[in-house]
């Protein structure tokens, strides 16, 4: 064995991540930093464990966290110690510690496409951040804080952003524990990375990371440390692909509302999807009492003293069962709003081949769908022949019997959640697209977009490999085996459905009151307390439109920020409403 290759086997033992060899720390050192060392991050406090001189400082410290913050004290040689001082308010975090040491670091050379990572620089990136980590259900730092953090030396944040229209991709946050207590082991963490769920490009992550790794090591640090749920599969494999490994280091929480979920074990719920989840929390909130009864359907019933409501996600019963016929049957739906005065698009049963040829002859595009169904099943949008019209009746059989021709109409697709005859939240719903790499065939973008959808919805959203995606495909000019060219964005859907791999954008800041006063309108004319109306506008701050559906049981957990849920649970149970400015 070569000279060098004996200094690398002694320099891979000595850090090699063991309880050993963590003990070996230059511990002796840190009598040059501050004692006690706690990181204000906007979310909550990081505690540096080895900087504090006996576990019972730490624990008393620990439990100092300020309301709705989240704390995490980490590095420490003995969280069993720690534990044990108030065992009642502290509990072990079931999370990994990761490191990567600098020099074993590899770069990359192959640069991100379609979007860019940079420096936080304005007020604007602040907020847009705050946004982006209360999507994610995130103790959010607050944009103020963060604003201020731009010139810090101890903290830095880094943003993802869309090169072709600016917006926010996704954050990270660096901590340099150098320049917070003058570290003796030079070290730095990664903290709070949060990827836009909608992203369409792939690699926003990994080039976060990337560049919070090249920013500390340029600062000359040692290494990069971060923190991961144990059961977060693909953040661990994205982790130990850059070269961290796991190092025996352990964090401490408290026992607070926000990290419940971490220490009171499975529940009954945790089977829930998405849309019945954000529900059952906002329950649990308010002291409501929650049963499951089928987990796999949304099944669940809230009970609150002597009120017991069945709800199946968004669906209650508060919703007639005349009502819910009403917005399953898209034909009465229409004849409905129609007499109510509400502009719908112009509509007829298909009986014949013939009759349905002569409709599309008359407009010239057309959709052609189920009357009934849910979730974009059995749709065909901008249908413009008659050999596509034939083969989009013929699937539209598969789901209904009972098929209905529409004028197709230009505008994007407005889905208005109307609550208790209010609008709750608004959200444009974009069709599923993918961006050219120039290397890769349409269908390999397709699978890969479907499963970054399907990792950020809980399995919720992907993009069907079927004879409706080759049509859209078909009609752009493409087949499904040619490489997309470098940045092109190609539209692989009509609809706008999430299920099929569509993406939400929240408006509901910008709807126009005359497009909420028309969905009120409606919900009203179908008497139904909570519905989700879907219109096609030219702008939402505009006042054209028409209603094309309405959903009798909305996706709530599509609209976040926006408090669906609360007003979901406030319309069950209005004596549990928490009034501003009272407690």
């Amino acid at each position: 064995m070569s000279l060098k290759d004996r200094f690398n086997h002694r320099l891979e033992r000595s850090r090699a991540p063991s309880l050993k060899n963590w003990d070996r720390r230059p511990r002796a050192d840190l009598s040059v930093a501050p004692a006690g060392v706690a990181v204000d991050c906007g979310w909550g406090r990081l505690l540096f464990g080895q900087t504090f001189t006996d576990p019972k400082s730490l624990a008393r410290s620990l439990q100092e966290e300020h309301p709705g913050k989240r704390d995490v004290a980490l590095y420490l040689n003995d969280p069993h110690v720690v534990l044990s001082y108030a065992p009642q308010d502290l509990f072990l975090d079931p999370s990994h510690t990761f490191r990567l040491w600098f020099e074993r670091y590899q770069s990359c050379t192959r640069r991100p496409k379609g979007f860019h990572v940079r420096l936080l620089n304005s007020h604007t990136d602040a907020v847009a951040i705050q946004r982006l980590y209360l999507a994610h259900h995130m103790v959010p730092p607050g944009a103020e804080f963060v604003w201020n953090q731009r010139t810090s030396k101890v903290l830095s944040y880094w943003i993802a952003e869309d090169s072709q229209d600016g917006s926010l991709l996704g954050v990270v946050n660096g901590v340099d524990h150098a320049a917070a207590f003058q570290d003796p082991e030079n070290g730095a963490s990664l903290w709070a990375l949060a990827v836009d769920l909608q992203a369409p490009y792939p690699g926003i992550g990994e080039a976060l990371v990337r560049q919070v790794v090249e920013y500390h090591q340029a600062r000359g640090r040692a290494f990069l440390d971060l923190s991961v749920m144990h059961d977060n599969s693909n953040a661990i494999r994205l982790y130990r692909k850059l070269g961290f490994e796991r190092i025996p280091a352990f964090a401490l929480k408290n026992k607070n509302a926000f990290n419940e979920p971490l220490f009171i074990g499975r529940q009954p719920e945790a089977d829930l999807n998405p849309y019945a989840t954000i529900i059952v929390d906002e329950a649990r909130r308010r002291g409501i009492g929650v049963e499951v009864i089928d987990a796999e359907a949304g099944y669940f019933a809230l009970t609150l003293g002597g009120r017991r409501i069945l709800c199946r996600e968004s669906l209650s019963d508060l919703t007639s069962a005349i009502a819910m016929s009403r917005c399953d049957d898209k034909a009465i739906t229409q004849r409905v709003l129609k007499r109510a005065g509400l502009r719908v698009p112009e509509q007829i049963r298909y009986q014949a081949l013939d009759q349905a040829e002569a409709f599309l002859s008359r407009f010239g595009r057309v959709v052609v769908k189920p009357a009934r169904g849910e979730q974009g099943a059995g749709i065909s949008v901008d249908v413009r022949d008659p050999e596509t019209l034939e083969t989009a009746i013929a699937l539209a059989r598969r789901v209904c019997e009972v098929v209905i021709l529409e004028e197709f109409v230009e505008g994007d697709d407005l889905r208005i959640v109307v609550i208790d005859f209010k609008v709750v939240a608004a959200a444009i719903r974009r069709p599923a697209q993918v961006v050219g790499t120039g290397c890769h065939s349409i269908r390999d973008l397709i699978q890969a977009r479907s499963r970054r959808r399907r990792a950020a919805t809980g399995g919720e959203s992907s993009i069907p490999l079927d004879a409706e995606t080759e049509r859209c495909v078909r009609q752009a000019g493409y087949g499904m085996k040619d490489v997309l060219p470098e940045g092109e964005v190609l539209q692989v859907r009509k609809t706008a459905n999430l299920h099929t791999g569509g993406t939400i954008h929240d408006v509901t800041a910008d709807l126009n009151p005359v497009l909420a006063e028309a969905a009120c309108a409606a919900a009203r004319a179908l008497d139904i307390p909570v519905t989700g109306l879907d219109l096609l506008v030219p702008d939402v701050r505009g006042t054209d439109y028409v209603i094309i559906e309405a959903n009798e049981r909305p996706g709530l957990a599509n609209h976040e920020p926006q408090p669906t849920a609360e007003r979901f649970v406030d319309l069950l149970f209005p004596r549990t409403v928490v009034r501003e400015g009272l407690g």
